[in-house]
């Protein structure tokens, strides 16, 4: 990636095209000292977590129903099929007329993540073996038995194993919307800002900041995986 950069750099000629190499990672240390960019960095971050937050709770209640009513998920799913094809564009202007920059963001992020994580938790919980759930109403185990001892333990792996690339999805959708929106002390509203200014090393910085939040996230919760992992094979 840095050989592509650097050729293209060489080929181009023009930094306010396509910045240095140099002048980007000066401007990302320049960046990383100005508090205005933590604030704005940390703002970023907290409406994606917030907007993930709120689609994994709307997703796992469709995904429940879903799971113990067929009609229900019958009944669902071209909701899903409108939502996984609703223009982001298009939301977050109309978005802006009914609120503000700093929630239309979040609402968009929110509708993009849900469908995804929707279908992430009816896969994965239709693809438990049947033999353990039968096995279960044989032997009567209670409910919350099997909500910890089957659900829980089979599904977690599957879902954590996604949760590191939801967020980082999540990261990007939050600042595009962010740029469109001109949201006031976040990391597309700074990026609106280097663009307008044509601060193409500052923009670039702002981009790899961005992309190494969604990276570090990714590797972390990855982590997670591992735990579950351990415990669906203990139970």
């Amino acid at each position: 990636m840095w050989l592509v950069w650097m050729i293209a750099f060489y080929a181009v000629g023009n930094e306010y095209i396509i910045p240095s190499f140099t002048a980007t990672f000066v401007s990302l240390g320049k960046c990383f000292a100005e508090g205005s960019f933590w604030i704005a960095f940390l703002n970023t971050l907290l409406r994606t977590a917030l907007a993930a937050v709120i689609s994994f709770a709307l997703a796992a209640a469709l995904a429940v129903g879903s799971v113990l009513s067929k009609a229900f998920y019958a009944f669902v799913k071209p909701f899903m099929a409108f939502f996984r094809t609703l223009p982001t564009l298009a939301v977050i202007l109309v978005l802006l007329v009914w609120t503000s920059p700093k929630i239309a963001p979040i609402i968009v992020t929110a509708l993009v993540l849900f469908p995804i994580m929707y279908s992430q938790l009816t896969a994965a919980a239709f693809g438990i073996d049947q033999g353990l759930l039968e096995m279960a109403e044989v032997y009567r185990l209670p409910k919350k038995v099997k909500l910890f001892k089957i659900y829980l333990p089979l599904v977690s792996p599957n879902i954590l194993s996604q949760t590191g690339p939801n967020v980082s999805l999540g990261i990007k959708i939050m600042i595009s919307a962010e740029v469109l929106a001109n949201t006031y002390k976040s990391l597309g509203g700074l990026m609106q800002e280097a663009r307008l200014y044509v601060e193409m090393p500052r923009l670039a910085a702002l981009t790899l900041a961005a992309v190494a939040a969604g990276f570090i996230f990714d590797i972390a919760l990855s982590q997670l995986e591992r735990v579950t992992f351990k415990w669906s094979r203990k139970e």
